[in-house]
């Protein structure tokens, strides 16, 4: 049974890195062993069954840092079972409707033949790196939307597909 899964992540202010260190636990509590890691520490994805990406969203883009690994890592990750997801919105429309891909996503997506990708709340808070953060945090509009009960759920999807895949290597 494959079983080793990394989950990827590109985050400026840390929320993107806790959504992939629940999604991590999630998937170790199914039996999977997984490890989180910031996209831009990671120099090969070859000894893994299966990864997920994930990152935060900013003025329509992921994060660089995941927009570099997926570029990096293209070839490997396209012979994976490969799942994407996305932090930022900074409402619960994430929580009340499926959010699409942005397009650099959703061009990724259709090039590595992802399986699922979804959209979760975002978090900003009081401390946040950056001007436009801290002034969307100043006008009052920050705060923490993420719904850890549908990132675990997610989490638990994911974790039964990689179970259910056989090798692809």
């Amino acid at each position: 049974m494959p079983g080793s899964v990394l989950v990827a992540y590109g985050t400026t202010n840390g929320s993107t890195a806790q959504i992939a260190e629940a999604v991590t636990e999630v998937l170790r509590k199914a039996g999977l062993t997984a490890e989180a890691r910031p996209a831009g520490t990671v120099a090969s994805v070859e000894s893994y069954d299966a990864v997920v990406v994930g990152g935060g969203l900013y003025a329509g883009r992921w994060h660089k840092d995941a927009r570099r690994f997926v570029r990096r890592q293209g070839r490997e990750l396209a012979r994976r079972p490969l799942w994407f997801f996305s932090s930022g919105p900074l409402d619960a429309t994430a929580s009340e409707r499926d959010i699409p891909p942005v397009p650099g996503v959703k061009k990724a997506m259709a090039r590595l033949g992802v399986r699922e990708h979804v959209t979760f709340g975002g978090c900003l808070e009081e401390g946040a790196k950056g001007w436009v953060a801290r002034m969307i945090v100043r006008n009052g509009k920050g705060g923490d939307f993420r719904d850890f009960t549908a990132i675990e759920e997610w989490a638990a999807r994911v974790a039964a597909d990689v179970q259910e895949e056989p090798d692809r290597r």
